[in-house]
């Protein structure tokens, strides 16, 4: 656990990550953020994607889409722009549980790449997803929700907010802003589907992606690695005093 207790923002500045924010899983935010911490050799900037400020800002102005299941489902494009479109920066949602260094995905960071993300082929079965919200298909599904930016890449930079703003979620989560051959490939332990992927030969994934539903949601309570979510959960309100 972080030891630096001057504030609930993070730690001294170091490698940007952007965990995408919705007030209806602000719990989930917390222990992505916390198990992130836990298990970084490094300094992280861990911030969250907000819609409100980055509206009031007059920087995301797109209207409210019916089929959005979060409210970072498009300002997670936005990363880049936020890194002022330099180094590199990581986007995740807020349903991942970190069980791995971060500090290794510094290896994959070939110039040439615009975005690595774990490539997966998922078709989900279910009809709904988490507190009864609408599962949908379609191409390179959940590729969008661990990304790590090479914000400075010409390809990457096509995403100003003026484009995140105007193009269509299939231009933007099937990453047609930048050519197949500059889309990296991580492995897959590092968006590990619970209740999908496969478990890799250690036995544990580098980070866990509740994306079916996790276990704030009482429907989830006896997913994989459960318990260690309700741990981090648990060292969360007992730090914090119950906050």
């Amino acid at each position: 656990m972080p030891s630096d207790r001057r504030d609930r923002s993070g730690i001294p500045p170091g490698f940007p990550v952007w965990i995408g924010w919705d007030p209806r899983e602000a719990i989930a935010y917390s222990v992505a953020r916390q198990s992130l911490l836990r298990h970084a050799s490094i300094a992280l900037d861990v911030k969250p994607i907000k819609q409100e400020p980055l509206r009031a800002a007059g920087v995301y102005v797109r209207g409210v889409d019916p089929l959005a299941t979060t409210e970072f489902t498009y300002t997670r494009f936005l990363t880049p722009y936020l890194n002022r479109f330099e180094g590199w920066a990581l986007f995740c949602d807020c349903d991942f549980l970190f069980l791995g260094d971060i500090a290794e995905l510094q290896r994959f960071a070939d110039p040439t790449i615009a975005v690595y993300c774990v490539q997966h082929d998922y078709k989900p079965q279910e009809d709904v997803k988490m507190d009864g919200r609408a599962q949908t298909v379609y191409p390179r599904k959940n590729w969008s929700s661990f990304m790590l930016f090479n914000c400075a890449h010409p390809s990457t930079r096509r995403l100003t907010p003026d484009v995140v703003n105007r193009e269509t979620g299939a231009y933007l989560h099937r990453m047609q802003w930048a050519k197949d051959s500059e889309i990296g490939a991580l492995p897959s332990d590092w968006n590990w589907l619970e209740g999908w992927s496969d478990l890799p030969a250690s036995g544990r994934p580098r980070a866990v992606h509740y994306t079916s539903g996790g276990p704030w949601f009482e429907t989830h309570r006896n997913v994989a690695f459960a318990d260690l979510w309700r741990a981090e959960a648990s060292a969360l309100a007992s730090e914090w005093g119950g906050a």
